[in-house]
């Protein structure tokens, strides 16, 4: 077993946008079994192919608040090294969740003094990897520690979604006292916040029987949540797989498979680029795990990508300028730009396929590795928040999916897919196309 730690490797290069040249007709270049839109749907409905179930997904909404203070690089590392675990696991979740992540960060001297040195780094996003972009930028420097007042500014700061299924939690890690606040006391925040629906984990970066552990508990016991002492600075386990070199390469492989859009479009996916090369720069094992998010439901970039943001009730394809589109849909008619859009669709649910049996296999790797070596990961920081994220979601009816099985390490080539009922799927994919 190769145990990494915390390696840097060399950084993944960016990876090159590649788009299919444009079909001639609206049936040229496509797959057989696409049914183009019909003329008179056209005009009076958004063209767009919904996913039936996006409309009726369930929110979770996770707020992480991290003490960026002198002494926390570790914490840092272990959240950019287990961002990706994190939200993998909350995949596993059925019915799968739409997830919104925020970051704040505290303690940190070069925040705002008048603000309780608070910072939003980001607010309630789908866009992963803009929360990856803002963890890697993250710099510790002194500080006061207030945990309530980072606290309240989660609570009222962000938008939180008002609907009583939605799964609302904040975690916050720090090393300090946590009541060293004294304008805004964390017994009375952590009351507000529970009486709205959100809960509190609080992650101790300390040893359990220090004196100041207790108030900490209490963070968690007052806001329905729970309480972990982690090691930040050496709970970080990571184990390298056969398999990472193969999700590496699906990674790129997907990234061909986005249609940028709009003013974010080139930027989002030169910081997809961007994020893959982050998470390789740490070790494979990181990126294999980002590699797993990427292929998930979770993985959404609506803000920058056409076929993302065609899932959406509220997006109109046919208002956008022909200058905003890729380059290789300009000049397109309507009829021709939602055939494309299907088309590139198929190719990247046939990558995400490929993605979810390589890190099913991996995921097994790794438990069985974990089991032979007797690794304790019970003081890491990813092991504390999925524990705690787990219970919550089922309290919520979410319900896991098993650990998958071990299969053979060295079976690393791809396996042809099988529809097991074509003709269903072409019928469903229809069904989608005349919902628009």
């Amino acid at each position: 077993m190769n145990l990494l730690r915390t390696t840097s490797l060399a950084l993944l290069s960016a990876t090159a946008l590649a788009f299919a040249a444009p079909p001639q007709t609206a049936q040229q270049g496509i797959g057989e079994d696409f049914i183009p839109l019909r003329a008179e749907f056209i005009g009076h409905l958004p063209p767009i192919i919904r996913n039936p179930r996006e409309a009726s997904r369930r929110t979770v909404e996770l707020a992480i608040c991290l003490d960026t203070s002198g002494s926390m690089d570790g914490l840092i590392e272990a959240a950019k090294l287990k961002l990706w675990d994190i939200v993998n696991d909350l995949a596993l979740a059925t019915p799968t969740p739409r997830l919104r992540v925020a970051l704040l960060t505290y303690g940190n001297d070069g925040h705002i003094a008048e603000d309780g040195w608070v910072h939003v780094d980001s607010p309630f996003t789908e866009d992963l990897d803009e929360v990856s972009r803002q963890l890697f930028a993250l710099r510790t420097n002194g500080g006061t520690e207030l945990v309530g007042r980072v606290l309240r500014e989660a609570g009222e700061q962000l938008d939180w979604t008002p609907s009583d299924s939605t799964l609302k939690l904040i975690v916050v890690a720090g090393n300090e006292s946590a009541d060293q606040d004294q304008t805004f006391y964390y017994p009375d925040v952590c009351k507000s916040l529970i009486t709205r629906g959100i809960m509190v984990n609080a992650i101790y970066c300390g040893n359990p029987a220090d004196e100041i552990a207790p108030g900490w508990r209490e963070v968690a016991v007052l806001a329905d949540g729970h309480y972990a002492a982690i090691d930040h600075n050496n709970g970080n386990v990571v184990i390298a797989s056969p398999f990472d070199d193969k999700l590496a390469e699906l990674s790129s492989t997907i990234n061909t498979t986005y249609l940028p859009y709009g003013e974010k479009g080139v930027w989002g996916a030169m910081n997809q680029a961007a994020q893959d090369s982050n998470a390789q720069s740490l070790n494979t094992a990181t990126a294999a795990q980002r590699c797993a998010t990427k292929g998930s439901e979770l993985y959404s970039n609506v803000g920058w990508d056409l076929i993302d943001a065609c899932k959406q009730e509220d997006f109109k394809l046919a208002e956008l300028k022909d200058e905003s589109l890729p380059e290789a849909m300009r000049g397109m008619t309507l009829e021709q730009k939602v055939a494309y859009i299907a088309e590139m669709g198929k190719k990247r649910e046939a990558v995400q396929k490929q993605i979810a049996d390589f890190s099913a296999k991996r995921q097994a790797y790794v438990n069985e590795e974990m089991k032979k070596n007797q690794t304790d990961a019970d003081r890491s920081f990813d092991t504390a928040l999925r524990s705690a994220i787990r219970v919550q979601a089922q309290s919520k009816g979410f319900k896991f999916k098993p650990d998958p099985v071990v299969g053979p390490p060295s079976d690393v080539q791809p396996q042809p897919q099988v529809d097991e009922d074509p003709q269903a799927e072409g019928e469903a994919q229809a069904e989608d196309l005349l919902d628009c």
